[in-house]
């Protein structure tokens, strides 16, 4: 049996690999679960799987957990906080996988934790590689770890890519990759309208089910600029051979290009525990619990480039991968905080791109050639789109 260790457990991605796991018990074994504040469906997981150990961020949250837990008669579950417990349980001797699941900066750390340990690192969390790449590629290189991607385009990417491919390695007969993306909610809404888009409109994507911050992102198509940066550290492929491509379907997860004029495409419902099972099963493969494909009653799928004047933010993506250095860094430190701005309704949805182009523009792009100067440069980001924000307000 494998040891996984899920970051992030009662996020969406934690609760379809769980989901996952539950098919194949006979396979894994639980050893760490982890929640920022959710105590309550972590408990819950706790009762059903029986950890080794539960981690709470939230020190309070942590010893109520521990408290229910005892309540219960369960005493053999070590209940954990803090930031750094994250990265003690990603490093775990008995941990074989760990889902890096943690949405957002706050997965940095930890995913990072368990690269160093030379853990096959199932990675859900963009973010971690947009912040750090070069660094977090290193790290997969020096400690023989397996780097596996998550997220659907790149899983699809991952699949389609030659026979004995690790993630890294430039793929020499593949010229391009085509990156697909659904579009989000406002594919089609008039320019004019988007600035009086609500929270509740942006988190209502039509395909996936995701967590509030990554439908903001699907929806200003952030989502896809971050994965464009990720495409090319995963694929060690220069930026302008990776060609966006919506499709609202979502039928089509990602498409590669080879030099022969011959494209593959990864196909399936779109539904997350198809990559977390493709990664956890790998090399071998094994039931998902999702329904097969009926391609006829798909009957069409359409394609279409993306309009930059409607996406701003997938501009800004590529023009911070192509500047390089800390760009990536400063790029996702704005986003995040533009994005619960609007969360939080305190800026407008067409604010967000503003928010980040604005902060972009005070930063040098400096060489991100250690991690103290991604985390400063991710600091100093954060202060200075709040600092963009207070004066939208005043």
């Amino acid at each position: 049996m494998k040891g996984i260790c899920i970051l992030g457990a009662t996020g969406s991605i934690g609760v379809s690999t769980l989901d996952v796991v539950s098919r194949h018990p006979d396979k894994y074994e639980i050893i760490a679960l982890t929640a920022n504040t959710n105590v309550e469906v972590l408990y819950q997981q706790c009762l059903t799987y029986l950890p080794k150990f539960a981690v709470m961020v939230d020190e309070e949250k942590a010893l109520f957990l521990e408290q229910k837990l005892a309540d219960a008669k369960i005493t053999h579950i070590s209940v954990l906080s803090g930031m750094a417990a994250l990265e003690t349980v990603a490093s775990l001797e008995e941990v074989d996988s760990v889902m890096a699941a943690i949405v957002g900066a706050a997965g940095l750390l930890p995913s990072l934790a368990a690269a160093k340990a030379g853990k096959t690192v199932l990675l859900a969390n963009k973010e971690a590689l947009v912040m750090s790449g070069d660094i977090f590629m290193q790290a997969i290189t020096e400690s023989g770890a397996t780097l596996l991607p998550i997220d659907s385009e790149h899983n699809a990417i991952f699949q389609c890519m030659p026979a004995n491919y690790k993630t890294g390695e430039t793929a020499k007969q593949a010229r391009r990759i085509l990156l697909t993306a659904s579009g989000g909610p406002f594919r089609e809404t008039p320019l004019e309208q988007l600035v009086d888009v609500t929270p509740e409109q942006a988190i209502a994507h039509p395909k996936w089910n995701m967590g509030r911050k990554i439908s903001v992102d699907s929806a200003t198509m952030m989502n896809k600029g971050l994965e464009l940066i990720e495409a090319c550290l995963l694929f060690n492929m220069p930026s302008d051979a990776i060609q966006v491509v919506i499709h609202k379907q979502s039928i089509i997860h990602s498409m590669v290009d080879y030099v022969d004029g011959s494209v593959l495409a990864q196909m399936g419902n779109p539904d997350m525990r198809t990559p977390i099972a493709h990664a956890m099963a790998y090399p071998e493969r094994f039931d998902s619990g999702v329904a097969p494909l009926d391609i006829f009653e798909v009957a069409q799928m359409d394609f279409e480039k993306p309009n930059l004047q409607r996406f701003p933010c997938l501009r800004l993506a590529q023009e911070a991968i192509n500047t390089g250095g800390i760009m990536p860094t400063v790029l996702n430190a704005a986003n995040e905080i533009a994005v619960e701005a609007f969360l939080n309704e305190t800026v407008k949805f067409t604010d967000i791109a503003m928010i980040i182009e604005q902060t972009m523009a005070q930063f040098t792009a400096n060489q991100a050639n250690s991690l103290e100067i991604v985390l400063v440069t991710d600091t100093k980001a954060r202060e200075t789109a709040v600092k963009i924000i207070n004066g939208l307000n005043h």
